[in-house]
C-alpha cells in the first residue's frame, strides 16, 4: 500500500504556533534553527514553572525556593557533578547540534525578555525564572535519568548482603526490580490492515503534575515530526513519527553505572591539605571543590565535593567511607543529543537507527518502523564492559578487576518480521550482556499474546485496546498459593475472601470488589513478611543517604520481590504458606472488605506537583483500573499505599500508512498553568483508556501565536 501524504504545506498563517482542541502545540518555521527557537520559546510559554523546576534541580539550587526538604538532592545533584557534566556534553556536541541547542535556550530566553514566563507557581513560592545557560537542557536531561538506571538498587543489594548474608541477596533482584511499566510494542505490515506496520506504547514515570512528556508537533520545510517532547529539551528523543518514520522505546533495564566503594584520606604538607583515593596503583590525587546551598528560610549548607579517578563521591557507606558513581555521560562527556536533529530528519528505519548509533545513556530499548515496511527492534545507548560483579554490588575502587576496559556491548539488532513487544523485559533488553535484572515477563507475554489472538488484521482500535488489559501477570501463581493454603484453622470470614479470590478472573478492574479483597490480602502479606523476624532487621538504618530512600524502603522491596519471595522464602526460614493465610485474617479484619469497596476505592490517582499550597492541593485525581504486573501498569506500593503515583504518562499508536489516523494522550494536559483549561481536560480520556486523534491539517489549527 502507498502511505497517504503526510508532509504538509506550510501554513497560511506562516511561521508561529498553531493549536487543535486540545491546546496541542503545533510549530512551523522557515528553518530548523529557528524552528528550535520556537520550540524554546513554547515551552518556556507552556510549561514555564516546570521547565525552572527542572533547571534548579539540574544545578542544585531547588532548595533556594523549596527549602530545606530538598537539600538532600541539591546535594546529590552537586556532588554527581550534574551541571558540570552537562556543560562538558554541550561543548562536546558537534556546531550544528551546538547551535540548534543554542537556539532552544534562545527562545526561552526570549520568553522571559517577553514577560511570558509567570505563573501561581512562581507567585506561591515567592520565586522568580533566569536567563538559562546553553548547557541547561543537557542538565534537565539528567536530572530525568541520573536515577533512571540501576545504581541505587545496588545500595538495597548490598545493604541485604550486610544484614542477611550474600546468599539472601537473590530473592529480592532476579526479575523483580523497582520501577519498571513501560510498554511498545510494533506490528509488522504483513499483519495489519493496511499492510503497513503499526507502533505503539506507553511510557511509565512518576505522575509529575504537569505531566513530564508534551505532546507537540515540530514543522519546517526540511521535516514535519509529530511526538512527545521533555519540557526543556529540544527534539523528540523517545516516541515520534515523521511522516516516513516512527519509534518508541522503553528502559532496556541495562546496568551502566557502577559504584565503587572509595578509601579516602586526607594528607597535609607544604602544599596544604589535599584528598587522596586509592586506586589500582596506590594512592591518587581527587579533585576536591566545596559549594554552598542556599536554603530558603534557612541556613545554608556547605558541600563538599570530591571526585576519584572512578567518579564523583555521591554518598557515604555504612562504614564511614564513600561511594562513587561512574555513568557513561561522565566518562564520555556525551549524552547522545547529536541523534536528536537525525531523528527528526529519518526517512527510513535505517536512518533511525543510525541516529540511535551516537546514543549515550539512557539506555533504550527501540522499536521503529518505516513507510517501506520495514520494522526494527534494537538496543541503543553505552553498556561499558567490565566486571560482571559490578552489576551487583558497589566494587572496591582499589581493585584493577573491577576497572572498566574501555570498551562497549555490542547490542542486539534484530529485523522484525512479525512482531516486536518491548516491556521492561529480559528479551527485549538484551539479556546477561546487558543486565542482570528486568521486569518479570507477564507484560511483555501479555501484549503478544493479545497481539496473535486478535480477530483479523490488526487495526489502530486493536492497538488501542492493548494499553488498557488489566489481567494482573502473576495472579496464577498467587493463586496456587491460595489454593495449596492448608484452611482448617481460618475463621469463617477469611474462607469467604479466599473463596472470592479462587473464583476472581484476575482482572485489576476499578470497578471490580474482588481486585480489591486481592490487594487487601497481598497488602497483608507484605506488611507480615516486611516484619518477619527474618527479615526484620533489614529495617535498621541503611548509612545511605536520605534521598534512596524510596529505593531502601524494606516494605516496598518487599512488594517488588513478592513473586520470588513465595516461590523461594522458605531459604530464608520464612514459612510463606503460614504467612498467606495469616494475612487473609488481617484483610478479613478491614472494614472495606464488609462493605463491597472496589479497587478503584483504594487504587487512586496520585498525581506529584512539587510545590505546597493550593497548586499541590488541588491536583485531581480518579479512580484507576490496573496495576503493578498488568498491561495498564498503574504502579502500586502493595503493603504501603494502593495509590498510583507511577504509571503511563502517555500513551499513542502510530500509524505508517496515514500519519492522520495515529492516536495519542497524556494524563493532564497540554498547558502546565494550573487553572487553564487545558491543564488537565485530557485526564477523563486517559482515566477512560480514550485516545485523541492527531491533527495534521494547518488548516483545522488555530493560530496562537503573539
Amino acid at each position: 500500500m502507498t502511505p497517504a501524504p503526510t508532509h504538509q504545506p506550510a501554513p497560511a498563517g506562516g511561521p508561529g504556533t498553531y493549536r487543535d482542541e486540545w491546546g496541542i502545540p503545533h510549530l512551523w518555521a522557515d528553518s530548523t534553527d529557528e524552528l528550535a527557537f520556537l520550540q524554546g520559546m513554547n515551552a518556556a510559554t507552556d510549561r514555564s514553572w516546570q521547565i525552572e523546576l527542572e533547571r534548579w534541580r539540574s544545578e542544585g539550587r531547588a532548595a533556594e525556593v523549596l527549602g530545606a526538604d530538598v537539600v538532600v538532592w541539591d546535594r546529590f545533584a552537586r556532588q554527581a557533578r550534574l551541571d558540570d557534566t552537562a556543560r562538558r556534553c554541550f561543548e562536546n556536541l558537534n556546531a550544528a547540534t551546538q547551535r540548534w541547542c543554542g537556539q532552544y535556550v534562545a527562545g526561552i530566553n526570549q520568553a522571559l525578555s517577553d514577560g511570558r514566563r509567570g505563573g501561581p507557581e512562581f507567585e506561591e513560592s515567592g520565586s522568580i525564572p533566569e536567563p538559562w545557560n546553553p548547557w541547561t537542557p543537557l542538565g534537565v536531561f539528567l536530572v530525568h535519568h541520573i536515577l533512571f538506571s540501576t545504581f541505587p538498587n545496588k545500595l538495597f543489594r548490598a545493604h541485604v548482603a550486610r544484614t542477611l548474608g550474600d546468599d539472601a541477596v537473590s530473592l529480592f533482584s532476579i526479575e523483580a526490580p523497582v520501577w519498571s511499566g513501560s510498554n511498545a510494542w510494533a506490528a509488522h505490515g504483513s499483519t495489519t490492515a493496511s499492510g503497513l506496520p503499526l507502533i505503539a506504547g506507553d511510557p511509565h514515570r512518576l505522575m509529575e503534575l504537569p505531566g513530564v512528556y508534551q505532546q507537540i508537533r515540530l514543522a519546517c520545510p526540511e521535516f514535519d515530526a509529530i511526538g512527545f517532547a521533555f519540557p526543556g529539551v529540544p527534539g523528540l528523543p523517545h516516541f515520534a513519527h515523521t511522516g516516513s518514520t516512527a519509534w518508541a522505546i522503553t528502559n532496556a533495564m541495562a546496568d551502566y553505572q557502577d559504584l565503587f566503594i572509595e578509601e579516602l584520606r586526607r594528607v597535609s604538607d607544604f602544599t596544604g591539605e589535599r584528598i587522596e583515593a586509592r586506586g589500582a596503583e596506590g594512592w591518587e590525587p581527587a579533585v576536591v571543590s566545596s559549594e554552598t546551598i542556599r536554603v530558603r528560610d534557612g541556613e545554608a549548607v556547605s558541600v563538599e565535593i570530591i571526585e576519584t579517578d572512578r567518579g564523583p563521591v555521591i554518598s557515604e557507606t555504612p562504614d564511614g567511607g564513600a561511594l562513587s558513581l561512574r555513568f557513561p555521560a561522565r566518562v564520555q562527556g556525551r549524552l547522545g543529543f547529536e541523534a536528536l536533529l537525525p531523528l527528526l530528519r529519518s526517512q527510513s528505519v535505517s536512518e533511525v537507527e543510525a541516529a540511535f548509533d551516537a546514543w549515550v545513556e539512557p539506555v533504550n530499548s527501540v522499536v521503529a518502523a518505516d513507510v517501506h515496511g520495514s520494522v526494527r527492534h534494537f538496543v541503543a545507548g553505552l553498556v561499558p564492559q567490565r566486571n560482571p560483579a559490578n552489576r551487583r554490588l558497589p566494587a572496591p575502587a582499589f581493585s584493577a578487576r573491577h576497572e572498566w576496559e574501555g570498551q562497549y556491548v555490542i547490542l542486539p539488532r534484530t529485523e522484525v518480521q512479525q512482531f516486536a513487544v518491548s516491556a521492561n523485559d529480559r528479551a527485549a533488553g538484551g539479556g546477561d550482556q546487558v543486565a542482570m535484572e528486568f521486569a518479570p515477563a507477564h507484560r511483555a507475554r501479555r501484549i503478544r499474546e493479545l497481539l496473535e489472538l486478535a480477530p483479523g488484521p490488526l487495526s489502530v482500535d486493536n492497538m488501542q485496546a492493548i494499553h488498557t488489559d488489566t489481567l494482573l501477570g502473576p495472579w496464577p501463581l498467587f493463586r496456587s498459593m491460595l489454593s495449596g493454603l492448608d484452611v482448617q484453622d481460618l475463621s469463617k470470614e477469611a474462607k469467604d475472601l479466599r473463596v472470592l479470590l479462587l473464583d476472581w478472573d484476575g482482572l485489576m478492574e476499578a470497578g471490580s470488589h474482588r481486585a480489591a479483597v486481592f490487594a487487601a490480602w497481598r497488602g497483608a502479606l507484605v506488611q507480615r513478611l516486611a516484619r518477619h523476624s527474618v527479615l526484620a532487621p533489614l529495617n535498621e538504618p541503611t548509612g545511605y543517604s536520605r534521598l534512596f530512600g524510596p529505593w531502601l524502603s524494606v516494605a516496598s522491596r518487599v512488594g517488588f520481590a513478592l513473586e520470588t519471595l513465595l516461590v523461594r522464602g522458605s531459604e530464608l526460614g520464612i514459612s510463606v504458606g503460614v504467612e498467606a493465610a495469616a494475612a487473609l485474617e488481617d484483610a478479613a479484619l478491614e472494614e472495606s472488605m464488609l462493605n463491597g469497596a472496589a479497587w478503584g476505592d483504594r487504587h487512586k490517582l496520585l498525581p506529584v506537583h512539587v510545590l505546597p499550597g493550593p497548586s499541590a492541593t488541588s491536583a485531581p485525581t480518579a479512580d484507576l483500573s490496573g496495576d503493578t504486573g498488568c498491561v495498564l501498569c498503574t504502579e502500586s506500593l502493595p503493603g504501603v499505599d494502593d495509590r498510583s503515583f507511577r504509571g503511563p504518562v502517555a500513551r499513542y499508536v502510530w500509524d505508517l500508512a496515514d500519519r492522520q489516523n495515529s492516536r495519542w494522550i497524556v494524563p493532564f494536559g497540554a498547558s502546565g498553568v494550573p487553572g487553564h483549561m487545558h491543564f488537565a481536560d485530557q485526564l477523563p480520556l486517559w482515566t477512560a483508556g480514550e485516545l485523541t486523534p492527531v491533527v495534521t491539517d494547518w488548516s483545522l489549527l488555530t493560530n496562537d501565536t503573539p
